[in-house]
C-alpha cells in the first residue's frame, strides 16, 4: 500500500496526532500495515516532503520511535553474518519441524515455512537476494522476506526461539563446516610435503640447532617432521568439533521456555549429539570458538615456522630452496630480485590468526552471564580467522608443490660444522668409554680438526690415537655425513631405514598408492 503522499501540507504551529521528531528537522509518522512502519520526511515551508521509508524492527512492539540512522549502522551485523544464512536456513527448518511435530503449529503452516525457507535459499543463491541492513542481521533478514512470502506463518517460526539460541547454533554449525574445510587443506598440504619427501630420498643436508650446525639430516625427515606437526593440528581440530558439537537450540534468551518443544528432536536433526545441558551456558558459552581459533593459531605458527625455514633457504646466504617462478615475486626497482613472497606472507599472515584468538578472548573477558550484545563481536575474527587459515594452507601447498632444492649447494655445505661429532662420540661409547668422556676427546679432536683446517675424517689414526689408544681403524665407518646417518638407529631417528618405516607409515596414513 502507499502509505502517504509525498507531502503533508502543515498549519503553522501544528502537527498531525502521532507526530515524531528526529535529528535534523526530519519527523516520522507512524502507520500500520503488516506490522509498524515509520516514515522518515523532511521539514519545508510549505510542508513536508517523504525522504524514505523505515520499517519497523521485528522486537518493536512496545517502542513508538525507530533507532536513529547512526545507531542502526553501528548495531546492524548482516554485513559479515550473512555468512551463516544456509546455517540458519537449516536451523530454522529444523525447529520447524518439531514445532509441527510438538503440535505447537499446524502441518499446513510449517510446509508453508519449509517452503518458503527453501525458496529464500535459491535467491540467495542466486544473487537476487536483498540483504537489508536496516533488518540487522542474518536471522531478521530471513524471517521478515519469510513474513514478505508467506505472511501469517511465518510468524508462528520464532515460536519458543530467541535469537540468542538461534546464532549460537547457526556459528555452531558454521564452525563444523568450517573446520571440515580446513582438515581438507592440512590434508593437501600433507600429502605436498610428502610427494616433496618422495622427490628427494636420500639427500642429506645440515640439520640446525640453535641456527648453528648440528647434525646431518635426511631432507626426508625434516620435511616429515612437519607432516606431523599438521597431524596434531588435525587432531586438535577433531576434538574441537567433537566439543563444539551440541545443539543449543530450544535454550532460547537464557532461561528455555514453557512450551513442550523437543530439542532432542532438533538436535538429531541437525546432526548434534545432543542438546546443551544449561540453557544459561547454552547461549553465552563461546569456549568452542575460543578452542577452534586457538587451533589454527597453532596451525598459523606452525606453518609461519615451515615459513621462516623456507624463506631462510631460498636465500644468497643459504641458497638451498628454488622456487620455480610460478611461487614468486620481483621488486619494482631492483630487477634481479626473486623473492619467495607468499612464504613471508604465510609468516606475516600467522600474525593475524593470532590475533583473531586475542580479540575473541579480551571479548570474552569479564563478561557477565548470559546473553550479551558484545557477543555479536565474535563472527568476524571467526570468520577472518578461518579464511585466512585457509589462505596460508592453500598457497603453503602450492609453494610446496613448486619448489627444488638445490643439490650442489647442499652438498658442497655439509663439510662445514662438523656434523659427524656427535656420531664419534657413539663410536667411543661402544668402545666402552663413558659418555661425558667421550664428548670430551671429540671436543678435542674438533678444536685439532681446526687448526689443521680438516675435517674429522682427514685427521690420522696415530693424531686420533694420541687423544686416546682406544681409537682403531672401524672409526672412519662412523665419521662424514653419509657415514653418520647410516649410525642413526633409534626409534624415530633420521636413519635410513627408520625414515623409510616413517614414509611407510605416511604413505598408508595419507592413503598414497605410490
Amino acid at each position: 500500500m502507499e502509505a502517504m503522499a509525498t507531502k503533508i501540507p502543515l498549519m503553522a504551529g501544528t502537527f498531525p496526532k502521532g507526530l515524531r521528531f528526529f535529528p535534523k528537522d526530519t519527523v516520522s509518522v507512524p502507520f500500520r500495515s503488516q506490522g509498524q512502519k515509520y516514515l522518515r520526511i523532511s521539514c519545508s515551508v510549505d510542508g513536508m516532503e517523504k525522504v524514505k521509508e523505515k520499517e519497523a524492527k521485528l522486537w518493536g512492539g512496545r517502542f513508538e520511535s525507530s533507532v536513529t540512522d547512526i545507531v542502526e549502522k553501528f548495531s546492524e551485523s548482516v554485513s559479515y553474518d550473512k555468512k551463516l544464512y544456509k546455517q540458519d536456513i537449516n536451523g530454522s527448518k529444523a525447529h520447524a519441524s518439531m514445532l509441527v511435530q510438538q503440535g505447537l503449529i499446524t502441518a499446513e503452516d510449517g510446509d508453508a515455512i519449509l517452503n518458503g525457507l527453501a525458496e529464500i535459499g535459491r535467491s540467495i543463491e542466486s544473487g537476487k537476494f536483498i540483504w537489508r541492513a536496516d533488518r540487522e542481521d542474518v536471522h531478521m533478514n530471513i524471517e521478515a522476506a519469510l513474513t514478505d512470502l508467506i505472511g501469517e506463518p511465518a510468524k508462528k517460526l520464532h515460536t519458543a526461539r530467541s535469537r540468542n539460541d538461534q546464532v549460537c547454533t547457526d556459528v555452531r554449525l558454521w564452525c563444523r563446516d568450517a573446520i571440515d574445510q580446513i582438515l581438507g587443506c592440512i590434508n593437501r598440504l600433507q600429502v605436498a610435503l610428502f610427494n616433496l619427501a618422495i622427490q628427494n630420498k636420500g639427500l642429506i643436508i645440515p640439520g640446525y640447532t640453535h641456527l648453528q650446525r648440528a647434525q646431518p639430516l635426511l631432507l626426508q625427515h625434516l620435511l616429515l617432521a612437519y607432516v606431523e606437526q599438521l597431524e596434531r593440528d588435525s587432531g586438535r581440530l577433531v576434538d574441537c568439533k567433537a566439543r563444539l558439537n551440541f545443539s543449543p537450540l530450544g535454550a532460547c534468551a537464557l532461561a528455555g521456555t514453557g512450551l513442550p518443544i523437543d530439542r532432542f528432536a532438533t538436535s538429531r536433526s541437525l546432526g548434534f549429539t545432543a542438546p546443551l545441558r544449561n540453557s544459561v551456558d547454552a547461549v553465552s558459552d563461546r569456549d568452542f570458538l575460543l578452542e577452534f581459533l586457538s587451533a589454527n593459531s597453532i596451525i598459523a605458527i606452525h606453518l609461519s615456522r615451515l615459513g621462516e625455514e623456507w624463506v631462510l633457504w631460498a636465500s644468497e646466504e643459504f641458497g638451498f630452496l628454488i622456487p620455480s617462478d610460478a611461487v614468486s615475486t620481483g621488486s619494482s626497482i631492483m630487477p634481479q630480485k626473486k623473492n619467495p613472497d607468499p612464504m613471508e606472507l604465510v609468516r606475516g599472515k600467522s600474525a593475524r590468526v593470532i590475533g583473531d584468538l586475542s580479540t575473541l578472548l579480551v571479548l570474552c573477558k569479564g563478561l557477565p552471564q548470559a546473553y550479551n550484545r558484545d557477543l555479536q563481536e565474535d563472527k568476524e575474527p571467526l570468520f577472518d580467522s578461518v579464511e585466512t587459515i585457509v589462505a596460508m594452507l592453500e598457497v603453503t601447498a602450492e609453494f610446496a608443490q613448486n619448489v627444488t632444492f638445490n643439490l650442489e649447494r647442499i652438498s658442497r655445505s655439509l663439510p662445514a660444522g662438523h656434523l659427524d661429532a656427535t656420531t664419534m662420540a657413539d663410536y667411543l661409547v661402544n668402545k666402552g668409554i663413558p659418555f661425558r668422556t667421550s664428548h670430551d676427546i671429540v671436543g678435542k679432536a674438533v678444536a685439532l680438526s681446526l687448526s689443521k683446517g680438516c675435517q674429522l675424517s682427514e685427521l690420522s689414526l696415530d693424531q686420533l690415537r694420541q687423544l686416546h689408544p682406544v681409537f682403531e681403524d672401524d672409526v672412519y665407518s662412523f665419521l662424514g655425513v653419509a657415514n653418520s646417518i647410516k649410525k642413526f638407529c633409534s626409534y624415530g631417528s633420521t636413519g635410513s631405514n627408520c625414515v623409510a618405516e616413517q614414509i611407510s607409515f605416511w604413505r598408508d596414513k595419507l592413503k598414497l598408492s605410490t
